[in-house]
């Protein structure tokens, strides 16, 4: 005779000895090292926290042609000055190659160095972003995100596709404000006369 499920689990719970009433189940936690993998998480979530000054646009941007000339200029300057710039006329200060740079690196890179240069009261300067024929998976990104974050930068007044001696379509000449400086050299020089 086959057994109910009743039957069966008090046959097996026979030997079971109920816990009284007012005794109560102490569960002790046993404290471990972390892992590395939780370190690793930590230091990650730390490092997402922190904030980052680089606002540059990751966001989607309009693709250009690689043989598209770059052109920007904010209100305020001068046509003679900006004429002089997409002439090249002007002593190039510093130079920043960008090419094969990957995208978020470049986009540091380029953070960094316009920063830097304004900081140092460098004016003119030549980025050189290639054409990206080669690029993928699609031709001349990273000169479509340069002409977006140089026109999102404050210390950026204008800038312009260079010259073919110094690059062409795949460089860019680059006008930055005065810094505090040296706006407070030309008031006092401009004062004694």
């Amino acid at each position: 005779m086959a057994m109910t499920d009743e039957e069966l689990f008090l046959a097996s719970m026979g030997d079971v000895t109920p816990l009284a009433q007012d005794s109560k189940a102490e569960l002790q936690r046993k404290k471990t090292e972390p892992t590395l993998a939780q370190l690793a998480k930590r230091q990650a979530a730390e490092q997402e926290l922190e904030f980052d000054a680089n606002y540059l646009s990751t966001e989607y941007v309009e693709l250009l042609d690689p043989y598209d000339l770059l052109s920007f200029k904010k209100s305020g300057v001068q046509e003679g000055v900006f004429k002089n710039l997409r002439l090249g006329k002007y002593q190039i200060d510093a130079t920043l190659d960008l090419h094969g740079k990957p995208f978020l690196e470049a986009r540091k890179a380029l953070f960094d160095f316009i920063v830097d240069c304004h900081s140092r009261s460098i004016r003119v300067l030549l980025l050189r972003h290639g054409t990206g024929l080669k690029s993928k998976p699609f031709p001349a990104v990273l000169k479509s995100y340069s002409n977006k974050w140089l026109q999102e930068m404050p210390q950026v007044l204008a800038f312009h596709s260079a010259l073919s001696c110094h690059g062409g379509s795949g460089s860019t000449y680059v006008l930055l404000r005065k810094s505090e400086e040296k706006k407070q050299e030309n008031r006092e020089r401009h004062a004694k006369r």
